[in-house]
Order: C-alpha cells, then structure tokens, then sequence
C-alpha cells in the first residue's frame, strides 16, 4: 500500500475551513449584551421549561414586527440598569421587563462571608401575561420600560412605564422608605381596556430559586419551604422534601423562606386560585450546591373598569419573628415554632425569655440559663419520675416471685401483680407520665433553636456559628447519614445521655419478654442516633441537650444521694400493703374483664 505523504495545501485548507465556521458560529451566535438570557414567552408555565436563546436585539425585531399595534412595548429605551437603596437593602432593576435583577441585604454576608444576595444571577422571575382580544400574548418580563427616579424625605420611587404609538401604557412603579425591608410595587394600565381580551384574566407569575446561605445545604434544605396563609388566619405549607404543587384561594401572603432570609409577597386583595409550585433542588449534583429549591406562584390580577390597578407589598429580610411581627398581618406565622401547644410554649414563653435574656448575657452563656430555668422548672416531675423507679425496683423481688409462681398462667400472673402494685401504692405508668408532661417543652425547644435568628453568626467557646453545626475536624470523605465533618457538641450530649440512661435504667429493671425486642439495647442506641441525627444540626439545640442531660444527671444525684430514702420509701410500701385498698374505677374493670377471660378459657378446656 502506498503510504500517504503530508500536503501541507490540504492542511492549510482545514484550518481556514476552521477559521471560518468558527466566525460564523461567532456572527450568528448570540451577543454579549447585558440581556442574553432565555426569553420566557409564557410565564405560567413551569419556570424550568427550556427557551430558545436569542440575541436580544434579534428577539426585539421578531417582538416589534410579530405584535403590531403592541410593537412599541418592545422597543428599547433605555437599558441601563436602576439602582435604589435604603439602610436596609440594595436593588437593581432591568428596564426590560421592569423587574429586579439584583437584591441585596446589605447587613448580612453568608457562610462565605460575601455578601448575601436574595436575588442575582436571574434566579428570580417576575412576569404579567396579558392576553390581548385578537388572541396576541404579552409578556411584561419581554417589554422596554422608561424609568423615572423620584426622591423625597420618607422613600424613593421609580416608575417604569411602556407605551405604544396608541398611548397605550404599562406602568410598574417601585417605592423604597428610607429603612425597613419593605417594598411596595403598584401595577397599572391606561388605555388597555379595549385591547384586552374579556374573557381572559391577565396572570402574574413571581417565581425564585433560593440560595444556599448556611454551611449545612441539609440543614438550611429542612427549614427552606413555600409558605402560605389563607382564609382569615390559617397558614399552610408545601412538602419539604420533595416536589409539590396545590392550588389555593383566599391567600393573604405567600412566603419563600430560605431558612433564615425570606421573600414575602402580600397583596393588598386576598388571591384566588393561585397555583403554587415547589421543587427540591439540593440532591442535584448539577446544581453544586448553589441551590436549595425552586418556587413559584401564578395567580390572575383583576381588572378595574378594564384597566389593571394592584398594589403588592413584598417583604426581603431576615425571617426573624420580632422583625415580621411587627409588620401588618400574621407574617411572623411563616416561621415554623411547632402546631398547637408547642408552638404556643415557643411564643409565649420561649421567646420572650431568651429575648430577656440573650439582652444580659452572652448568646452561648444565654442558652446554658435558660436551659437551667427549665430544668428547675422540671425538677418536680424529675423528682416524680424518679421515686417511681425507686418502688419499681424495690417491688422487683416480688414481682419476680409472682412471675415464677404463675409462669403458666399469664392472666393470673397479671392479675397478682396489679394487686401487689395497687395495694403498694405504686404504678408501673408513673414514670412515664412525668415524661409525657416534659415533652412538650422539650419538643417546643427541639423547634425553637433552628428557626432562632438570632443565634445566626453568634459564637460559642469553638463553635463560630450557634445556628449552623460546630465542625471541630473536617473529614476527607463523606459519612452516611453523618456528614463529612465531626461537631463536638452532638458527641458531648451523646456521651451526657449515655450516662443518663444507665442511670435511669439501673433503677428498674427491664426483663426481656420473649418475641420482644431488647428494651436496654433500645435505650443505648438514643445517644448513638444523637450523634448521626444532630451532627448537622444547629450547634445552640446541641449545647442545650448536653447542659440539659448534665443538669438531669445533676439533679438526680442530688435527690438519689440527699433527698430520697430507699429505706422510708420500701416502710411506706409495706404499710401501704396492709391498709384496705378498694379497687374501683379503671383497675377493678380490666381486673373484672381477667377474670372473665380466665373462665372462659378455662369453660373451652372443659369442653375440649
């Protein structure tokens, strides 16, 4: 075979062929402007819907020629960028589509310590569909705006206004007070009425993809969550752990919290028919952990006389309850405290006191107080609890001879042993009574840490952030269900609680019954389960169960060693044992009820 020799013509000829597909590639491909983005035609539809990327100056020709009469809303006027500002937050505004493009909270960084943005990058989208009545769709988020900047003592105001060669105008208009973390935008027409399809409500579509602002993209994940309240004061949610969409009426406020920042539209009507929408974007290894997850909410605007006239009110800043209740409405209700008595314990008593005292003492040192109060406040029931182990394991004995006297006879042998608990004055349910009776105000703390705000940024001893998880060692790989990092405070309350245990079950005894689960294994796998469930928890919840657990031990020793006498407490059931004890109620029914089996099984061997 002949072999094939170089020809330089022929590899000059590929690299001009290159050249120029290249250049074409670069002529017809999209320019450089500062709108280069998808263009969105339809904004109801779902926000990950892909669109066709166009320049934007060829997408502006396509719009002026392809809707007529409407051209002139999509003819650029001015596209410089808006800036606004007030001691609080920082916006920037596109003159197309006369939206936000950049928001700023200018006294917050976050766990990178760059500054924390709500909006940037075109994570978020704001569009009004307007259906005209020879069937044409106009996208507010496609239109050229002129701004006007208007400024006095109390706020700032810009108004964006597109018109047409008709007069007919769209005017979006912005005010900014001089602080706070308030917005208000107004949305109105003039000379639309006509043009507008009767029979079509226009929509508006508000939709974000939230940030990642903590360490723990996990963590922050479970307190990231699309909330609504509706009807006159009930709050609702969408699913937290994966994707979810509802349709609702009657909506007063809808919330996009990102664990502690949040982004609250309220409108001055309630809303119908809002179609509300939620995706989990933090298992998207795509994603880089940029993103926690993705809302949106469409919902139509009513006209009046024909012409739109809505004002909304939006709320960016921290989701922290003393801030949000002191805005108009029940905002403060999107932080979740916990339902029914839990979380009437955390407003009512939890956070007026670690308010009060968060104010004297440092935020660290203040947990470790209130932690005491409560477990001084808890004490008695300790005290309870505690006593009743005590009888427990001085019954034992006889309990057991019972259980060895009728191991053939299941009925009888309970039957024996409620009489022997019933004339002691003992029960085996007294001990978990005063733990049902702490479980509210463990549960209410167990929600009230996480969702404390100002914890965010405070630091402990080694843990720089109260709120987020206090990495001593960073591990080289990832753990399931761990982490890829080792806190100290979950080890601390782990070992605390294992301590407790032994401890609480020494005092009574726990048979193994046959076909049943070891219960002392049971209990010695709760500080294992602390240590996976709470590594990426908020250090301050970690901090406060391993003081809590310290304080428990504390005081159980002091009662076991200078306040119960095992001795006056074993006199105090034998001379329970011979009084005359009348069983009544609940006891002497189950009793009767034993009984009544025990014949008849023992009828049924009679007639076998």
């Amino acid at each position: 075979m002949e072999e094939r020799k170089f020809d330089p013509y022929q590899f000059i000829g590929f690299i001009l062929i290159a050249l120029i597909l290249t250049w074409m590639l670069y002529r017809n491909g999209p320019q450089e402007t500062q709108d280069n983005a998808p263009v969105e035609t339809n904004q109801t539809t779902n926000p990950q819907t892909p669109q066709p990327v166009l320049s934007d100056s060829v997408q502006q020709q396509k719009n002026v020629q392809a809707f007529g009469d409407f051209g002139g809303f999509f003819q650029a006027k001015k596209i410089e960028p808006v800036l606004l500002e007030n001691k609080n937050l920082a916006f920037e505004f596109d003159t197309k589509g006369a939206i936000v493009t950049s928001l700023r909270l200018k006294e917050f960084n976050n766990y990178q310590d760059v500054p924390l943005f709500l909006v940037n990058d075109k994570n978020t989208q704001f569009n009004l569909l307007l259906k005209a009545s020879n069937g044409m769709e106009l996208n507010t988020s496609e239109m050229y705006f002129q701004p006007t900047i208007i400024s006095n003592e109390e706020n700032q105001e810009v108004v964006f206004e597109s018109k047409t060669a008709s007069n007919q105008m769209i005017r979006f208009v912005y005010t900014l007070p001089e602080d706070g973390y308030q917005i208000k935008l107004e949305i109105s027409t003039s000379n639309f009425a006509p043009s507008l399809s009767r029979s079509d409500t226009p929509k508006l579509t508000w939709s974000t993809t939230a940030f990642r602002n903590s360490r723990s993209i996990e963590y922050e994940n479970r307190y990231t969550e699309y909330t609504y309240g509706y009807d006159e004061d009930r709050v609702d949610y969408l699913s937290l752990s994966g994707d979810d969409e509802e349709q609702m009426s009657n909506i007063r406020w809808i919330s996009y919290r990102q664990h502690f920042f949040s982004a609250i539209l309220v409108p001055n009507e309630p809303l119908d028919e809002v179609q509300m929408y939620s995706e989990n974007l933090a298992d998207e290894e795509k994603l880089e952990e940029r993103f926690t997850k993705r809302f949106s909410s469409t919902f139509p605007v009513e006209r009046q006389n024909g012409e739109l006239d809505a004002v909304f009110n939006f709320y960016y800043g921290p989701t922290d309850y003393k801030t949000l209740e002191l805005l108009p409405g029940d905002l403060e209700a999107s932080i979740p405290l916990g339902w029914g008595i839990f979380g009437w314990i955390n407003r009512w008593v939890f956070l007026p006191l670690f308010g009060f005292l968060s104010t004297i003492f440092p935020y660290g040192i203040a947990i470790i107080v209130l932690t005491l109060i409560v477990r001084l406040a808890m004490s008695p029931v300790t005290y309870k609890s505690y006593v009743s182990q005590i009888k427990m394991k001085l019954l034992r004995p006889e309990v057991d001879a019972i259980n060895e006297k009728h191991k053939d006879n299941a009925v009888k042998k309970q039957q024996e042993t409620m009489s022997l608990y019933s004339k002691a004055g003992a029960s085996p349910l007294a001990g978990c009574v005063p733990a049902l009776i702490q479980l509210p105000v463990f549960y209410a703390l167990f929600t009230f840490f996480p969702v404390a705000f100002v914890l965010r940024e405070k630091s402990f001893l080694w843990a720089d952030d109260l709120s987020s998880y206090d990495s001593v060692l960073e591990l080289p790989f990832n753990v399931p269900f761990y982490g890829d990092h080792v806190s100290l405070f979950p080890i601390l309350a782990s070992i605390a609680i294992f301590f407790y245990t032994r401890m609480t079950t020494g005092q009574q005894p726990m048979p193994q019954q046959p076909g049943m689960p070891n219960m002392k294994v049971i209990m010695y796998l709760m500080p294992v389960m602390m240590l996976f469930f709470f590594n990426n928890y908020a250090s301050g919840l970690s901090l406060y169960y391993f003081v809590s657990n310290l304080l428990t031990i504390f005081l159980m020793l002091i009662i076991k060693n200078y306040i119960i006498d095992d001795k006056k407490i074993h006199a105090k059931l034998e001379e329970n044992k011979k009084k005359p004890k009348k069983v009544g109620g609940f006891s002497a029914r189950l009793q009767k009820a034993m009984e009544e089996a025990e014949k008849q099984k023992k009828a049924g061997r009679r007639r076998g």
